[in-house]
């Protein structure tokens, strides 16, 4: 397959597209299960829709969902694994995670400031926390 084949099966176009009209689902590796929903459920507050095995929650959020797993290489992924889009409530949503445990990381990158937890770069605003096996997950305005 040549480049210019790849490049029309992942990007939009204006015919037809294999992915873009696709939902998408989050897949976040965890390695006890009993743990993640703990966190999931307890602190982050979704409710469950679903269950496989004893190997995967599925969770509500939105119009999506997304799935918690157990795996042996929970943990290994240094970068941010989801986000969720809560427009204009970025502070509102931190400072009430904040006052359920949930501790933000804190990151210096240029043309970045940061107040408080939340970090601001022009009109984005944007906070970032880990889930107990440390994936990264992050709220963000847009």
């Amino acid at each position: 397959m040549t480049e210019a084949n790849t490049e029309s099966l992942i990007r939009p176009s204006t015919g037809n597209s294999l992915l873009a009209d696709a939902d998408a689902v989050a897949n976040l590796a965890v390695r006890d299960l009993a743990e993640a929903r703990k966190f999931y459920e307890g602190l982050l507050g979704f409710e469950q829709v679903d269950e496989e095995d004893g190997e995967l929650i599925v969770y509500k959020s939105g119009k999506t969902v997304f799935n918690v797993y157990r795996s042996d290489y929970a943990g290994t992924n240094e970068a941010t694994a989801m986000t969720w889009a809560v427009g204009d409530r970025v502070e509102e949503i931190a400072e009430a995670l904040g006052a359920k445990g949930i501790a933000f990381e804190h990151y210096d990158w240029p043309g970045m400031r940061r107040e408080g937890d939340v970090h601001i770069a022009g009109d984005m605003k944007v906070a970032w926390f880990k889930d107990p096996d440390g994936n990264i997950l992050n709220i963000a305005s847009g």
